[in-house]
């Protein structure tokens, strides 16, 4: 199972490059917390189910139309992966650059991403992965 949700953070990732939102919630579990970085920032409330999802991606694509992650490393527990992404954009009415590495969080159930969070620090990812670095 380790080896698979290795795999589907990969997929997920390509589909999330290529724009096809359709594909990219087939990943998430129709009742999936989503906890980008920002959501911090927007109050702390995380993105729930598909719905969820599909607003913060209309957000977010809105704001940085060439935005794409690509994956360094991940690393697996069980269920939990834990990848670290170089991400980069830039916002389409500023122009100005992003440019970042952020470390993903996912917990996956029956090839399903049921809960998801991005950190700017392994630490903190690793923690949320009941790890410690």
């Amino acid at each position: 199972m380790s080896e698979e949700n290795v795999e589907l953070v990969y997929e997920s990732t390509d589909a999330f490059n290529r724009r096809d939102l359709d594909a990219f919630l087939a990943f998430a579990d129709p009742d999936i917390e989503w906890s980008p970085l920002i959501f911090e920032l927007e109050g702390g409330v995380p993105f729930r189910g598909h719905d969820g999802v599909r607003r913060w991606w209309e957000t977010w694509i809105g704001t940085f139309p060439d935005f794409s992650g690509e994956i360094e490393d991940v690393g697996v527990l069980g269920d939990v992966t834990v990848a670290r992404l170089r991400v980069r954009g830039h916002g389409g009415a500023s122009g100005a650059t992003l440019e970042q590495t952020v470390w993903q969080f996912a917990e996956w159930r029956e090839k399903k991403c049921v809960r998801y969070r991005t950190f700017a620090s392994e630490a903190e990812a690793l923690e949320a992965a009941g790890l410690r670095e």
